[in-house]
């Protein structure tokens, strides 16, 4: 049986706060470049990384592939942990074209399963980076749990886990299998979040990647 609670929260943070239109990327590699550069981060450092990196033309998988790291580690500094961050932006890319010729289309292309299990085994992504190149640049539906979700979640005792994998198979179980309400509802429960701690986006990973 459904926990019919789940749908109702989604309904009553769309009347409140409307649509979110998020992920706010122009192509999907952008979406891939922010999912890795907002670990450990606000989204707001990202807005400034993502800003240099496309005054420097290098929003492009071929352009990442072909730059020095010190000239990505320059661009993205304001992002923090600039020196991590350039590791895993070149894994990526580097698996990108050994696997797929560059082509974001072609990794996309797969079933979910083995796209995400392909993700997790790059370099620099775990279990959240994995789920947000899924939803926002594959268009698939996968859900996504963030440090607000969790929080969220608890406090209105929808579940008492604070594992990722339990959590996202608890929303998933209990809402349709749709990529677009799953990106709506990421994006409210994020808008919740922010207004109840005052605080922009942070995003909770760390480590190996999140």
């Amino acid at each position: 049986m459904k926990d019919t609670r789940v749908f109702k929260l989604y309904k009553a943070l769309y009347q409140a706060f409307g649509p979110q239109h998020w992920w706010p990327a122009k192509t999907p590699f952008e979406v891939v470049i922010g999912a890795i550069l907002a670990q450990n981060t606000n989204w707001g450092n990202v807005e400034k990384a993502i800003a240099n990196l496309r005054r420097g033309g290098m929003l492009s998988p071929k352009k990442i592939l072909e730059s020095r790291k010190s000239k990505i580690e320059n661009r993205i500094r304001p992002s923090g942990y600039y020196r991590q961050k350039t590791r895993k932006l070149k894994a990526f890319v580097e698996h990108l074209f050994k696997k797929h010729n560059g082509s974001l289309k072609k990794m996309f292309s797969q079933n979910m399963k083995a796209l995400r299990g392909e993700l997790l085994s790059i370099h620099g992504i775990g279990e959240e980076t994995a789920d947000s190149i899924i939803l926002y640049a594959a268009e698939k539906p996968s859900f996504v749990v963030d440090a607000y979700t969790k929080r969220i979640g608890h406090r209105l005792g929808l579940f008492k886990t604070s594992g990722y994998d339990e959590i996202k198979a608890y929303f998933e179980k209990n809402l349709p299998c749709s990529a677009k309400l799953y990106n709506e509802f990421h994006a409210l429960l994020v808008a919740l979040g922010k207004e109840l701690s005052g605080r922009n986006f942070p995003r909770s990973r760390g480590g190996r990647g999140s």
